[in-house]
């Protein structure tokens, strides 16, 4: 028996609607130019990276990590809890690891230089928003060298720091000094998210190094170089104060080679200067094929007019490095003055960086976990 026309042409039809809907469910989510629905597509982007509903292309490691109960630990400077410092939190946690493991930190100031290593993946560091916790060390480059001065030194995949502040106490070095630069930050493995953090030093504030990063609601103070190294980041929503005396640049993206996926991109930031107009620049080339994006960010008069520093490692950075900026706002916004090299970009040049695609967050974000209860009491939700 012969199907009917009509049933052919139903069939059909539905599988026209179901190649339209897959085709336009692939396409990248962009961010929206409106701040105010920043959340909602957050959460729509990261959404499939849920353990619940990872297929067979998502990040299978990281389901079976999140499937069960996570460990939780806590660390607090007087009250009852398992361990008196991060140090001993995060040696307690087995190499190897396998479990969402939380490090739940009380407030106060906690003195210490942290590394979390390679074979210790799955660590959350949380503080409690009302009461957040300070760590901080005061190591430099001429003690440690610069990558190994930092306060906190993250080594390990899919890590992920809430409400902590990151800081290196070096005081703030003289001009063209030498040895001088101090980390608060370094993250070197793959996978990790920071939300509503802050990283608080001077000259590289925040190494950036490499891997896949997501920097949300946070806040970065320095005055040169303080948002440094190859990794492949977004940063949104994030707040970054440039406190330089004298000549300021926020960026050093090292980016080598044109393959390379690597670069920082930054949508609905803040800039902010603590010192005179015209003294920081967006970015200079720490390697040759430098790449740094600004997208709806506002720029205040503290930014320079040439906007990025055309001194650096690059001998001819009108043919290498990428620097775009895309709908951004304020008085260090005006094109006019930028330097040959800078691109305002169009939409289509704009939307790879405008996307979780970018770092390939719809396939691993999560969001902060959620404690509920009191620090001694707690309770742990996703």
């Amino acid at each position: 028996m012969k199907p009917k026309p009509f049933l052919l042409l139903l069939l059909l039809l539905l599988l026209q609607l179901n190649y339209l809907f897959h085709l336009a469910d692939s396409k990248p989510h962009l961010v929206p130019s409106d701040p105010s629905q920043l959340a909602s597509w957050v959460a729509h982007s990261m959404r499939s990276s849920s353990p619940s509903s990872q297929g067979t292309d998502g990040d299978q490691r990281l389901s079976a990590a999140e499937s069960g109960r996570p460990r939780v630990i806590r660390v607090a400077k007087s009250e009852p809890a398992d361990f008196g410092t991060v140090t001993e939190a995060i040696s307690s946690i087995p190499e190897g690891n396998t479990r969402r493991t939380v490090v739940w930190i009380g407030g106060g100031v906690y003195w210490e230089k942290i590394t979390v290593g390679s074979g210790k993946p799955f660590v959350t560091l949380y503080g409690d928003p009302a009461d957040r916790p300070r760590i901080v060390f005061n190591a430099t480059a001429s003690q440690y060298g610069t990558v190994y001065s930092a306060t906190v030194a993250v080594e390990s995949d899919y890590f992920m720091a809430v409400n902590v502040i990151f800081e290196n106490a070096a005081p703030m070095p003289e001009i063209n000094s030498k040895g001088s630069q101090a980390v608060a930050m370094r993250i070197s493995g793959d996978k990790a998210a920071f939300y509503s953090c802050d990283f608080l030093g001077f000259q590289d504030t925040l190494c950036d190094s490499q891997g896949r990063h997501l920097f949300m609601d946070s806040y970065v103070r320095g005055t040169v170089d303080f948002i440094f190294g190859n990794g492949t980041s977004l940063y949104l929503n994030v707040t970054i104060e440039s406190v330089a005396e004298e000549t300021g640049v926020i960026t050093a993206q090292a980016r080598e080679k044109e393959g390379e996926t690597s670069g920082f991109s930054f949508l609905h930031c803040t800039i902010r200067g603590a010192t005179k107009d015209y003294t920081t620049y967006l970015g200079r080339a720490w390697r040759e094929r430098s790449r740094v994006v600004f997208a709806y960010t506002f720029m205040p008069a503290v930014i320079n007019p040439a906007g990025w520093y055309s001194v650096g490692s690059t001998p001819n950075p009108n043919q290498s490095v990428y620097y775009g900026e895309y709908k951004c706002k304020g008085p260090g916004a005006i094109p006019s003055g930028r330097v040959s090299y800078a691109k305002l970009l169009t939409d289509e040049e704009a939307s790879p960086f405008l996307s979780m695609t970018f770092i390939n967050g719809h396939k691993w974000l999560l969001p902060p976990p959620r404690l509920t209860t009191t620090f001694s009491t707690s309770s742990y939700n996703r």
